[in-house]
């Protein structure tokens, strides 16, 4: 097994190779190619993806990180149909933008480039590896992919896909590698390759992202928890905020754009509570609810602890809690979210326009589901997961944002006076 340095160096080599001789279309031939591995390998990667969760289950993992370490034969046909997509995606790399021609006659603006060899942290989720890979690859980067120890040979099984697909089209398969450790000290040893390494994403728990950017000599650009709000503003249409809440909450409560708190204004509290709590006890959700909405339905509420406004449950578990108004819901979002989705519902424009502007998330929604906030309902294709930073790119990760730039100057023999 080589060394998580070696393997940084070798990616950092193939990246630079993919420089010169990574055209739009060998990109594109080895996206398909990679599609059509899947489709065919489909059955080795099941396989290893039943090993992970009979391992899981045995090891006492919860259901929610089962349920986002599961694959079955549409995840897979799923993550084909991504790499298809994001072949028939233009080619970000190349593109200049704001060209002008100065006062001296020469042109200046800004090409866009790839970001280099990028370092992703996963837990879990093994369909990230593919979409990674492919999305890196697209935007011309060599990628180190270092995911969960639960799902190890889902990885395994899938990486190896990746990197045949790229030497069958001629380029070097170190232009995607994977850390076969598992010891967590090789996320450490990862993160201190400065040297080859220029970018780090990680995507995960609380834990994870705080060990990452303690322990990182590189840039870190954190895919964070989701603690996302829906607030039922004074002037909702309650038929609409209920359904919004459910999906939001129920839909698929694993995943980091689920609602995890549900904000009431008090003008519709002693209608909107007793109507919404058992719509969502009906399909398992657990409330934890403030004084005040214990006080409106008190029967089946849980007391909400303080801890309770800013946990990611990740699960069938809903904080609910009574505000004053706007201000409030307002201020409470920004002292408790993780900056991930927020929504408000509401039938006033003003307040809309206030929402929007005043919360500080990387979505924001009005009368819409936090579910939402997906790079593929963006209109991005394929995501590399949702940024809560803000520098260099905030929300969805698509093509665009797995490039940077360099200025480019043409002249005709200009010289500084």
């Amino acid at each position: 097994m080589l060394s998580v340095r070696e393997q940084a160096e070798r990616t950092s080599r193939a990246y630079r190779d993919f420089l010169r001789s990574g055209s739009t279309r060998l990109k594109n031939d080895i996206l398909a190619e990679i599609a059509a591995g899947l489709e065919g390998g489909a059955g080795a990667v099941l396989e290893a993806n039943r090993q992970d969760i009979d391992a899981a289950k045995t090891s006492g993992l919860s259901p929610a990180m089962i349920d986002r370490l599961a694959l079955d034969e549409k995840s897979v046909r799923g993550m084909a149909a991504a790499c298809r997509e994001i072949a028939s995606f233009a080619d970000p790399v190349g593109r200049v933008d704001g060209m002008t021609v100065r006062p001296q006659g020469f042109r200046v603006g800004r090409m866009a480039v790839p970001i280099g060899v990028i370092g992703i942290v996963y837990e879990a989720r093994p369909n990230v590896t593919i979409e990674a890979a492919a999305l890196c690859l697209k935007a011309g980067n060599g990628t180190v992919l270092r995911g969960g120890t639960a799902a190890y040979r889902s990885n395994a099984a899938l990486v190896r896909i990746v990197r045949d697909a790229v030497a069958a089209k001629g380029a070097d398969p170190d232009l995607v590698s994977y850390i076969e450790s598992t010891d967590r000290d090789a996320v450490n040893e990862l993160v201190r390759q400065d040297a080859f390494i220029h970018l780090i994403i990680p995507r995960g728990g609380e834990s994870l992202i705080r060990s990452v950017t303690e322990h990182s000599r590189i840039p870190v650009l954190k895919h964070y928890k989701g603690v996302c709000h829906v607030y039922v503003h004074e002037r909702a249409d309650l038929d609409m905020a209920a359904s919004i809440t459910v999906n939001a909450k129920v839909q698929r409560p694993a995943v980091c754009n689920a609602a995890e708190k549900l904000l009431v204004d008090r003008a519709v509290a002693p209608v909107f509570l007793p109507r919404i709590i058992p719509l969502l006890r009906e399909r398992g959700v657990e409330i934890r609810g403030c004084e005040r909405t214990r006080a409106i339905v008190p029967e089946g509420v849980k007391p909400a602890a303080e801890a309770d406004w800013t946990e990611e449950y990740l699960g069938l578990i809903l904080a609910v809690k009574v505000v004053d108004g706007l201000d409030e819901a307002v201020r409470h979002i920004n002292g408790h979210s993780s900056a991930h989705t927020d929504a408000i519902v509401t039938a006033d424009v003003r307040a809309a326009d206030r929402f929007v502007r005043e919360t500080d998330s990387a979505s924001v929604m009005v009368n819409a589901s936090t579910r939402l906030a997906d790079g593929g309902v963006y209109g991005l294709g394929a995501e590399i997961g949702i940024s809560t930073d803000r520098l260099h790119a905030r929300g969805p990760m698509g093509l665009a944002e797995l490039t940077t730039y360099k200025w480019v100057v043409l002249g005709d023999g200009h010289l500084r006076e």
